[in-house]
């Protein structure tokens, strides 16, 4: 999969103008790439005009399917029918309260439909790239949030485990195409515009030691994708990739020890997990 990024193939990028959607943008431009940004927001894509070159910028509402038709259009009309890497990885991280529906409506629209409304409409622009002799990959940006489900975000960490569960199945499915690719990127704590960054060419603000930048993010990716990897787990500066996979299977235990859900944070719990975590060899 590292040759879907060659000089001609294409791309789309949805929440493309911000942070890791930004930086795998980047990439592909540096590459030489013909590469169509969508996002939301007018002022973060009017910044990429100049800054990045020649990018295609698309505003649209990823929860929105009359959105997704135009962009379609637009898929066809500059790239032939034919994508070689759809990256669905627009997203947002409203905080939810179970007296607030709309936030959870809000939420499970941009992070769960952004990604249903992308592979129902433009996929067979994938398996056209494909089918006419290039790679292609589709990569879904997930959150460890979906996996470990950290308590305070229920709409976040719901939408996140179902956009997990939505690119196993497609993966699954396309399993028998030839050149495609599906991947799942989880992203570790990235200093981007969600947890507090700038990395819009706005005002600037320091990063956190613990953070990656998502640049750092982008080239983890294009590593994993090289080794055909679907899961692909991003540490970061805080958290090893050893200590993720303590978590998970942690999580997991929840289920198949028939233990009360959420233990790592319940009390009663926390000093058990962290020593089964403190001795667990992975």
């Amino acid at each position: 999969m590292a040759n879907v990024f060659h000089p001609g193939n294409t791309a789309l990028i949805t929440g493309g103008a911000s942070g890791i959607g930004r930086a795998l943008a980047e990439k592909c431009l540096s590459r030489d790439m013909k590469v169509i940004i969508a996002d939301w927001d007018d002022e973060l894509l009017s910044q990429l005009q100049n800054y990045l070159g020649s990018p295609i910028l698309f505003k649209m509402d990823v929860g929105n399917l009359e959105d997704w038709d135009r962009l379609k259009k637009k898929v066809d009309e500059e790239f032939g029918g034919k994508l070689n890497l759809l990256a669905l990885n627009a997203g947002v991280g409203i905080r939810s309260s179970w007296s607030d529906a709309e936030s959870f409506q809000k939420t499970v629209n941009t992070n769960l439909f952004g990604v249903i409304n992308g592979i129902t409409t433009v996929l067979p622009a994938v398996k056209a790239a494909a089918s006419a002799g290039g790679h292609s990959a589709v990569v879904i940006t997930g959150s460890k949030q979906g996996i470990t489900n950290p308590p305070g975000n229920p709409a976040y960490n719901s939408s996140k485990a179902a956009v997990k569960t939505l690119a196993e199945h497609l993966s699954f499915d396309l399993r028998n195409e030839a050149n495609i690719g599906v991947h799942l990127l989880v992203p570790g704590w990235t200093f981007t515009g969600m947890t507090g960054g700038r990395s819009n060419g706005s005002e600037e603000m320091k990063k956190p030691d613990g953070a990656w930048y998502p640049e750092q993010v982008v080239e983890y990716l294009q590593k994993k994708m090289a080794e055909g990897k679907f899961y692909i787990i991003c540490p970061d500066n805080d958290v090893s990739e050893e200590t993720d996979k303590k978590r998970m299977l942690w999580t997991a235990g929840d289920v198949v020890e028939g233990r009360p859900p959420l233990t790592r944070w319940r009390d009663e719990w926390k000093e058990k997990a962290q020593e089964w975590m403190d001795n667990q060899k992975v």
